[in-house]
């Protein structure tokens, strides 16, 4: 399935479709499901690809580029709430025996663990993710309090290779989902072909953009 939301695979026609009709048959909700966690990998994939190169700017020479520590924590931030809620509970898309799946070195069942984690420190609603703070009294000579002093101690930021890992896994889930996606499309499509015409055209339209996708 590409990014415009055009069907492709074992469902995709030569020419576009004059009407699309929606299907709410089960397997149709299934495909839905399936679709959205895609997406989410590729949102995942698209912060990690930009996080790897906001970290790998270079620290010196004619083209030094500071690392822009707001942008790396909001795409930080993103990949990781994209890729836990594409485990989610509710929608049952994907679950942790799937990583046994992918066939990834090392123990991508730890590092799960550690995003989900990461995920809810990032995302957190009641805790600063960047920086701890700590409460201070100056002190004079003659060892009397001369002001308040507030140190902040900034948190160390995501590692290129935390991201290029995170990347790895996403892409690997992304194939496992697109299969899947190629199967269910054509059950869709064989559920779709039972109806005849007159059923095909009361079921409601599904307005299509300008540019045809």
């Amino acid at each position: 399935m590409d990014e415009t939301g055009s069907t492709n695979g074992a469902a995709s026609t030569a020419t576009a479709p004059s009407t699309v009709r929606r299907l709410d048959s089960p397997e149709a909700g299934e495909l839905v499901g399936l679709a959205a966690v895609f997406e989410d990998l590729q949102y995942v994939l698209r912060c990690c690809e930009h996080l790897v190169t906001a970290l790998n700017s270079p620290e010196t020479g004619p083209v030094r580029v500071d690392t822009d520590t707001a942008l790396v924590e909001a795409l930080w931030t993103g990949a990781l709430i994209g890729y836990v809620r594409c485990f989610s509970g509710r929608t049952e898309i994907l679950a942790e025996k799937d990583l046994d799946d992918l066939g990834l070195d090392g123990d991508v069942g730890d590092f799960h663990a550690m995003v989900k984690k990461l995920r809810d420190h990032y995302a957190s609603r009641h805790v600063n993710p960047r920086e701890s703070f700590t409460i201070g009294a100056a002190q004079s000579n003659d060892g009397k309090p001369t002001g308040i002093a507030v140190i902040s101690t900034p948190r160390p930021i995501v590692d290129d290779t935390t991201v290029r890992l995170l990347g790895r896994v996403a892409y690997a889930l992304s194939g496992l989902i697109d299969a899947r996606m190629q199967e269910t499309q054509n059950r869709v499509l064989g559920e779709a072909g039972k109806l005849t015409p007159m059923e095909l055209s009361r079921l409601p339209v599904v307005h299509l953009s300008d540019d045809g996708t």
